[in-house]
Order: structure tokens, then sequence, then C-alpha cells
């Protein structure tokens, strides 16, 4: 198993709790691997409608779809739509056709029905502006609102195939149009790093891409996953030495949830442990600087936080955090299912 892996917290995950409903939904379903129609899944899920965060995002929802103001979502931060359904996904929210699924469920469709119907600009990618066009359109939005999206079930949509499409040439450099003022070139360059590859737009990019169901991955996507792979690690990720403006973000070294337009390192093994690097050395230093944040009960503090921008704080910063500790621990199965996998093949 990974050295130093405890898992002593998981009891203190699968606790009834009322302000984090969804950490109880996604350690039965991602630690545990039970299935949807688990009757304890079934109950975890509809807590995430009636308890916490979500009741309250909902709660402060435009009767049109849409949170604050109209238009594109993105202002004000973090109040605006896009955040909304960002955190939404992130939270646990499930639109799926469930007996007894709970009636707010309309809302959270309504929000990505408005979303998709004014956030999107003439290029097919969202756009950061209010009146969406395509010199707003960057990599960390694209991939936060992508990932978001296909968890909440509109993969099948064709404006989401459509901005995956966007997001899959902006990769790769395929037959894209880029702004100055937006994504400024291939390989997630970006105009708020100065024209750099912005490794917080890769791994925003790179969860989005990964979502897409595998029946769904167009060569164009897959092509652009091998290039995310590539620049991601291209670096150490325990260091995050990627193209920088001025010096090294301390934000990567700060774990938190939920997380913005920024990444961190859990984030970043998240996602190459999902592309199946789990057992690669290059990210031997990332899961010890992830391991080396672990307390002597197997949980992990919250060290980054948007509590007092957001409709609903979440947890407390510098005490140990459940979201967190349910994001380390996502990694650190996956990467001990790897090394349980290589033992056996090399036993046979």
């Amino acid at each position: 198993m990974v050295k130093g892996f405890n898992d002593d917290s998981l009891p203190w995950l699968l606790e009834l709790d009322a302000e984090n409903p969804g950490v109880r939904y996604f350690t039965l379903r991602n630690l545990l691997d039970r299935s949807e129609d688990d009757p304890e899944v079934r109950e975890a899920r509809a807590a995430i409608m009636t308890t916490g965060p979500v009741p309250a995002i909902l709660d402060a929802q435009h009767p049109d779809g849409y949170w604050v103001k109209p238009g594109s979502g993105y202002a004000p931060k973090y109040r605006g739509t896009v955040w909304q359904i960002i955190l939404l996904a992130e939270l646990g929210l499930v639109l799926s056709e469930v007996e007894g699924a709970d009636p707010s469920d309309e809302r959270a469709r309504r929000g990505c029905e408005y979303l998709l119907n004014h956030g999107i600009a003439a290029n097919g990618a969202f756009s950061a502006y209010k009146k969406p066009v395509p010199s707003g359109s960057i990599h960390c939005l694209n991939g936060n609102l992508l990932h978001a999206l296909l968890r909440l079930g509109c993969a099948d949509d064709p404006r989401v195939q459509t901005a995956l499409d966007w997001q899959a040439r902006a990769t790769t450099g395929e037959g894209i149009q880029y702004l100055k003022s937006g994504t400024s070139g291939p390989g997630f360059a970006c105009s708020a790093n100065q024209g750099q590859p912005c490794g917080w737009g890769a791994i925003k990019a790179m969860k989005a891409l990964i979502a897409v169901p595998l029946d769904l991955r167009t060569p164009t996507v897959q092509r652009a996953i091998k290039v995310g792979a590539e620049f991601l690690l291209s670096r150490d990720p325990a260091v995050a030495y990627y193209p920088y403006t001025e010096r090294v973000s301390s934000t990567w070294f700060k774990f938190g949830f939920p997380l913005s337009y920024w990444s961190d390192v859990l984030e970043t093994a998240a996602v190459l442990v999902e592309l199946g690097y789990g057992d690669d050395p290059r990210l031997d230093n990332a899961l010890q600087l992830i391991l080396s944040k672990q307390d002597a009960q197997g949980r992990w503090k919250l060290e980054n936080t948007l509590n007092g921008k957001v409709w609903a704080d979440i947890e407390q910063k510098g005490k140990p955090s459940k979201w967190v500790t349910l994001r380390a621990l996502r990694i650190l199965k996956r990467v001990a299912q790897v090394e349980v996998r290589n033992a056996q093949d090399v036993s046979i």
C-alpha cells in the first residue's frame, strides 16, 4: 500500500453531517464503491438536496435560472451563475431521473440551461464577459464549467459537445483563432499569464476532458488529453514550477475546498492519477507532499477557502476538513489499487 497511508478517517467521513452531506455521498461512492442504487447512497444523495450548502445556493437563484444578475454569469465572483454551477457539481448534486428526486433538481437544471443559453460565445466556448465574446474564453473557465456540466448530466447536449471541441482544439492548437485578450495560444497559453502556458488552466482543462465518457471522446479530445498529460508531467507537480508571471503561487501548496480558477497539488495529482500515472515516479514527490499533510487521525486541514465569498460557508479554515480529506483519500486509494495490480502482475 501507499507508504504512510492512513485511512482511519473513514468513519468520520461517513458520519451523518447536515452541514456537509455530500461528503458521505462521495465516500460511499468513491471510497467504498457503492452503487447509486444502494439504499445508503440514495439516502446520502437525498440529503444533499435538503441540508448544507446546496439548498442555500438554490434558494438564492432567480426564477429565470441565473444567480444575482443576467448575462454570462462570471460576475459577481463567487456568487454569479458560473460559480454556482461549478459548486453544485462539486458538492455532489446529481441530476438524474431517480425515484424520489427532489423538486429542487429542476432549479439546478434551469441553472444549467440558463448558462448554456447565455454563457457561450460565437467560438463555441464559455466566456467570462457579461456579453459572451470569444476574447473572454480561457482554459480555467471552460475546464471548470465543462467538468461541472458533464457531472450534472449534460454530456449529450450539443452545446457542451461544441465547447468540449473548442477546449480540445485550444489545447492542441488545431484550427483555433487565438486572441491576446483570452486564450492566446496552444498548450494552455493564456493572456492572464502573459501569454505563457498556465498550469491552473491545464489542470481544469484536463479535468473536463477526462470526464468525457469514453464513447464520446473524439480523436481531438484524445490528442488533447495526451498534450495535457505531457505538460503536467513536464514539471515536478510537487513544486508546480509551471510557467508563471512572477513567482510560483503559494496556493498550489494550500489544500482547500472548493477550488476556483486556481488549483493545488491535490488536484494536479488527482488528474494525473485519473490519466493513468498513479505509478509514475514523477508523481512520487507530489504523493509524499500529500501524505506529509495528513495528521495522526488520517485527516487533512482546510488551508484555503472561499468562505465569506459564497452563498454558504464550507467548514472552517485551519481545522480538519472532511472535503480535503475526501480529496486526498480518493487519490491515495487509486494509487494503492495500481500498486496492488502491479504486484499481482509481477507474481504471475
